[in-house]
């Protein structure tokens, strides 16, 4: 009986590996085989939307199945990361998320998920810079003019931001931080409200991705100060960037538009989804609408993917510490 027992120890833990290596052959070689949810932690026709919705189009035409966005948000994308975190990690489930990803897990006390456990990098389909804006009416067509007037209307100038926690509000903080102004932030729910409210001249002041506003600076709506970028941007070339406007310290941040499966997905489908999300942001009809939104189109590979993340959860952390930001209980 002792013998049977260990023999039995023995050979549970082979059976079990021997059972998931052949749910995940059977996984990745059926897949797709039905419908697979695209969750979005945002509301509808925001920038992560608009690049879910491109997307899964084209790995619908490429690969025969139904690719289908759903919209989950709430709690800064808290809510529909956590669906994905906690989905079967079978690739049929998946996240198409912004940078909300590696910024609340230093923003909120809590949050349902870990980042580098539960979610599995695909890839970073693509990216858009923040760009800092103000109201035509506003006496102040370069940084060093914004200062001044800042300077002169101390703790009476607000800027508006996407929302708490967003990138685009915490480079906002690094910029107010970097040169020490009195200004007041208004957060708002999403970028549409916050870019209404520039182009109202109801706030003077807003940091927000490009994506959404790029049709405004052609109109004159709104006046671009300076990129968020290394270099400067194709669809606003005359604008600059912070380092050439003279902000001090590290004011690079961007928009990430990556996508997730759960923490435990079969390499396979991870592969075969990567590929074939690089093939539909290079299609020259989906190149071409998000290159006139702003969007750099990326696609790169999980490993690389997954060494960005950790950097970014690491810059951020650093920025919310030092703008003495409190988190989010």
């Amino acid at each position: 009986m002792t013998g049977y027992r260990a023999s039995s120890v023995f050979w549970a833990p082979v059976t079990a590996l021997l059972i998931a290596g052949a749910a995940q052959a059977q996984t990745s070689d059926k897949y797709p085989s039905k419908n697979v949810r695209i969750i979005v932690p945002f509301a509808a026709a925001g920038p992560t939307d608009v690049m879910a919705r491109l997307i899964a189009q084209k790995l619908q035409g490429s690969l025969g199945t139904p690719f289908i966005v759903e919209n989950h948000p709430g709690a800064g994308g808290n809510i529909g990361m956590a669906m994905v975190a906690g989905a079967p990690p079978d690739g049929y489930t998946l996240l198409l998320v912004s940078s909300s990803v590696v910024v609340n897990p230093s923003l909120y006390e809590k949050v349902p998920y870990n980042v580098f456990k539960d979610l599995a990098p695909i890839t970073l389909a693509g990216s858009s810079p923040n760009i800092l804006v103000v109201h035509p009416s506003v006496p102040a067509k370069t940084v060093k003019e914004l200062v001044a007037y800042v300077q002169a209307n101390p703790g009476k100038v607000s800027f508006a931001t996407p929302g708490f926690g967003t990138t685009a509000s915490l480079a906002a903080e690094n910029f107010r931080h970097a040169l020490k102004l009195d200004m007041q932030p208004v957060p708002f729910n999403g970028a549409g409200p916050a870019l209404n409210a520039v182009v109202a001249g109801q706030v003077p002041i807003g940091m927000m991705a490009l994506p959404p506003v790029t049709a405004h600076l052609k109109a004159g709506t709104l006046r671009g100060i300076a990129f968020t970028t290394e270099k400067r941007v194709a669809v606003a070339p005359e604008v600059p960037t912070m380092a050439e406007a003279g902000v001090p310290g590290d004011q690079i941040s961007d928009v990430m538009q990556g996508v997730f499966a759960p923490g435990g997905t079969p390499n396979s489908v991870i592969d075969l989804l990567q590929a074939e999300i690089a093939k539909a942001v290079a299609v020259p009809d989906v190149k071409a609408k998000l290159d006139a939104l702003g969007f750099d189109p990326i696609a790169d590979k999980p490993d690389h993917f997954a060494a960005r993340i950790k950097v970014e959860v690491s810059k951020w952390a650093k920025v919310i510490t030092d703008a003495k930001i409190e988190k989010v209980k």
